[in-house]
């Protein structure tokens, strides 16, 4: 086998994550969200996770992330990389200002207070937001909480990028400007995690894909295979019995 010499940056390994429930159709009441999943990140790619809703797409994210910790497995990160999870407004504080909250995200993915403030004015730009950037983020509406989350997220300059669908979402307008925004940052040397039902945001973003089926691993390799295979699959569970 030859040996890869990428640097990697984050590592998954045999991760699991269970959460008990009262329903009756989970096995002692234990569901099972992710089972033994292995993923390895290297430094400059674009991975992308693809998967049918409720598979454990999201959940990956907020486990690279650190949100959530798995319930058995462990979470390798390089030491001194930063990662954000782009989404929809994910951890915004309702009773405090655009501004406010995205001073505060800054200073959470690492910048110190004057680096957070130089990041305040582009964030205003880009999220289209105006005078409302000033106002409760309890004001807004769900796109502009969207954007103002995908806007903090992408002008704090992080190590790791992860994208939970976010580029599925908002008007037709910022959505093709999020998505030229993700592309030059691709272009460069940005890492990227990038969670999408669109198999063809996928093929176009990505170096190298994951398909996601109920909690495990399907494929995982060159792009254009995980994807036909996924859409194998999808069609073979469209067909009448």
């Amino acid at each position: 086998m030859i040996k890869d010499h990428r640097k990697v940056v984050l590592e998954l390994e045999d991760v699991s994550l269970n959460y008990h429930s009262n329903k009756s159709t989970f096995e002692h009441g234990l569901h099972h969200v992710l089972n033994s999943v292995s993923i390895t990140l290297y430094e400059g790619e674009t991975l992308g996770v693809i998967g049918k809703n409720g598979c454990g797409k999201s959940t990956i994210l907020r486990i690279m992330a650190g949100i959530l910790a798995p319930t058995r497995g462990s979470v390798k990160r390089e030491q001194g990389t930063s990662a954000s999870l782009l989404s929809l407004g994910l951890g915004f504080k309702p009773n405090l200002s655009g501004r406010s909250n995205a001073m505060l995200s800054a200073m959470l993915q690492g910048a110190n207070k004057a680096q957070a403030e130089s990041y305040l004015e582009d964030i205003k730009a880009f999220s289209e937001l105006g005078d409302s950037f000033e106002e409760p983020v309890k004001t807004y509406s769900s796109g502009m909480r969207s954007r103002l989350g995908f806007t903090t997220a992408l002008k704090t300059h992080v190590d790791i990028l992860l994208i939970d669908e976010v580029l599925s979402v908002g008007d037709a307008h910022f959505k093709k400007k999020a998505e030229m925004s993700i592309k030059e940052r691709i272009s460069g040397d940005q890492t990227v995690v990038f969670v999408s039902h669109s198999a063809s945001q996928v093929k176009e973003l990505c170096n190298r894909a994951i398909w996601l089926n109920e909690g495990t691993i399907s494929a995982e390799g060159e792009t254009a295979m995980v994807l036909q295979k996924y859409s194998d699959h999808v069609k073979s569970m469209e067909k009448p019995n």
